[in-house]
């Protein structure tokens, strides 16, 4: 969310956090021109995505720290209708059900690490690219900027990084 929090202050682009996340086919890639797009289930869609872009867009990862990812998935293990621990967890790797507590963080963390190569990758095969640390944004953002052609307030989208955006509590 702060990703896009900060593009929300560029004046040639449009931004947007999971804004076509139901849909399908297609669909799931209609993007406006001019888009930038923050949505971790896209990682799921890798090849549909390069399918329907292919090589002219800049194609960001962003990263945050992997075990605190994998904290923050096992806190939302059972939350809500649409959770990707409770599947991956149970059915792409079948185990006990319910899961276990005490192997939730090994999973999670085998989740964490699958996502990030399977986008790593794809970005192998790609020429614009470039990865985001979430946890050294404000000082990567500025490239980002630079490598869009970004226009707009750049002052306002650093500023954005200071405050902390839907952040979740990470499960202990």
């Amino acid at each position: 969310m702060t990703f896009i929090e900060a593009c929300q202050h560029i004046d040639n682009y449009t931004a947007g956090h999971e804004t076509r996340f139901r849909e399908y086919g297609p669909a799931r890639f209609d993007y406006p021109d001019g888009h930038i797009e923050a949505d971790n289930r896209l990682s799921w869609f890798l090849g549909g995505l390069g399918r329907a872009f292919g090589a002219d867009p800049l194609y960001v990862h962003l990263r945050r720290d992997p075990e605190q990812v994998a904290r923050s998935f096992v806190g939302r293990w059972n939350k809500g209708r649409a959770n990707i621990m409770g599947a991956f967890g149970q059915a792409v790797i079948p185990g006990p059900f319910p899961r276990p507590e005490e192997q939730r963080l090994d999973v999670a963390r085998f989740y964490v690490d699958t996502v990030r190569t399977n986008i790593e990758a794809f970005l192998a095969t790609v020429p614009n690219t470039m990865t985001v640390d979430l946890e050294h944004a404000p000082e990567q953002f500025p490239e980002f900027w630079r490598r869009i052609g970004a226009e707009g307030d750049l002052d306002a989208a650093l500023g954005e990084f200071e405050h902390r955006h839907n952040a979740a509590p990470a499960a202990g």
